[in-house]
């Protein structure tokens, strides 16, 4: 039987489409903010946490013991302390415009912020600083198992100072096998709760790093055979002023996290919960800087190299001397091992976003995301062999993306939210 204009199918599918059509927001949701919205709820307090502090806790807690040495103590653990206050600000800035307005990634909130080329933007940050991240995290994974060489010191890797020198334990053919064996099947994942484990075995890894650290610089301390580290940096003309502002890019990325916060805010079932996630990341992760930096500079002082890893190929002089080493190098190599497919997460699928804004979501087409993966991990292998430090790479995402999406962005938010909340 057919069903005439006025039946009352007809009418409730008139007036659906124009409730619809009232709470459309300005810009079209994007794939990933549809994908967001029908994420499960009812992520637990601890998981959250560890795959916040996760992603912050990655490769800046091996360039911080440098940025103490350049600052010096005082200065140094006051910086730490001042930028994780500034980045609880900016996220609980990005957090409260979200929720007012129920947006679920910080694409959408900047899409309607500022229009289309403010989600531009803000994915091409992310991209820039998360590509840079990762550049970091395998150079980092080379000068520990291959050996790196600094001002013309070498440094042995651990598979150098366990075998020998050899082609097959080349830096080149060690990340080659660390990408497809390690890297790849970890970046396979389409959900960021399939690694929370991951996650927070890389925090625990993190803390051990600390640990063993901290230990041996308070038994050298006893022992006196440590340098009194300085209190505040030596300046001794306009030179040395300008070279403090490179530690600051370091700084500012050590806490970069914002990219990740939405994704672990929507599998919340009570949103309330993540301010108080937030700090508690925060706190966590500030105590692990500032531990890892001050006893890795008393433990090496002026001889602290960009990448505090490299430092532990040499006689610690304490017992089992070699034995501390390679644990201290494996956890955290590990560690950045498990924190690589955190940060890979967010810039897959912002690339994804610039490439492809009107697709459907990657998760859902398999030859889009793999193509996108493989591309990802082939630009960053070749990047990691080719740029000699994470000095390096730190100071360019830095005082550039990190910036902009840890303090920049925030800021221009809330300023454009005035009246209408």
């Amino acid at each position: 039987m057919g069903i005439g204009n006025g039946s009352p199918s007809d009418n409730q599918h008139a007036v659906y489409k124009e409730i619809q059509d009232e709470t459309t927001p300005l810009l079209p949701i994007k794939a990933e903010e549809e994908d967001g919205i029908h994420e499960f709820n009812g992520a637990s307090f601890s998981g959250a946490v560890f795959n916040l502090s996760t992603t912050i806790v990655g490769a800046g807690i091996m360039a911080l013991p440098a940025s103490i040495k350049m600052l010096g103590i005082i200065p140094g653990i006051l910086m730490i302390i001042l930028v994780a206050l500034l980045t609880e600000a900016s996220i609980d800035m990005m957090v409260r415009c979200s929720h007012q307005g129920k947006i679920t990634s910080y694409g959408w909130l900047m899409g309607e912020t500022f229009g289309p080329w403010g989600r531009i933007v803000l994915q091409a940050s992310v991209v820039i600083n998360n590509i840079g991240m990762m550049i970091v995290y395998m150079i980092i994974v080379g000068d520990v198992l291959s050996g790196t060489s600094t001002s013309g010191v070498h440094h042995r890797g651990i598979f150098e100072g366990w075998f020998g020198p050899h082609l097959w334990n080349s830096r080149p053919i060690v990340l080659l096998a660390t990408t497809l064996f390690v890297f790849a099947p970890l970046v396979s994942f389409k959900r960021l709760d399939s690694l929370r484990y991951t996650s927070a075995l890389s925090v625990a890894l993190a803390v051990v790093f600390v640990v063993i650290t901290a230990g041996i610089a308070i038994v050298r301390l006893i022992e006196g055979t440590v340098e009194i580290p300085k209190l505040f940096p030596e300046l001794d003309g306009i030179n040395s002023i300008w070279e403090l502002f490179t530690a600051v890019p370091v700084l500012v990325t050590a806490y970069i996290c914002h990219y990740n916060v939405h994704s672990i805010d929507n599998e919340l079932e009570d949103r309330t919960q993540t301010k108080p996630i937030v700090q508690t990341s925060l706190a966590l992760c500030s105590s692990v800087y500032i531990a890892t930096s001050f006893f890795a500079y008393l433990l090496f002082g002026e001889g602290t190299l960009a990448d505090v890893l490299a430092n532990f190929d040499s006689n610690l002089h304490i017992p089992f001397s070699s034995v501390f080493n390679d644990v201290v190098r494996v956890s955290y190599v590990v560690h950045i091992m498990l924190v690589f497919p955190i940060v890979f997460f967010a810039l897959r699928l912002n690339l994804d976003g610039l490439l492809f804004p009107t697709a459907r979501h990657i998760s859902r087409d398999n030859r889009r995301f793999t193509i996108i993966t493989v591309s990802l991990l082939a630009v960053i292998y070749l990047a990691a062999i080719f740029i000699p430090s994470i000095w390096d790479a730190f100071q360019f995402t830095g005082a550039t993306a990190a910036v902009l999406i840890g303090f920049i962005f925030p800021a221009m938010i809330i300023l454009r939210y005035p009246s209408d909340n």
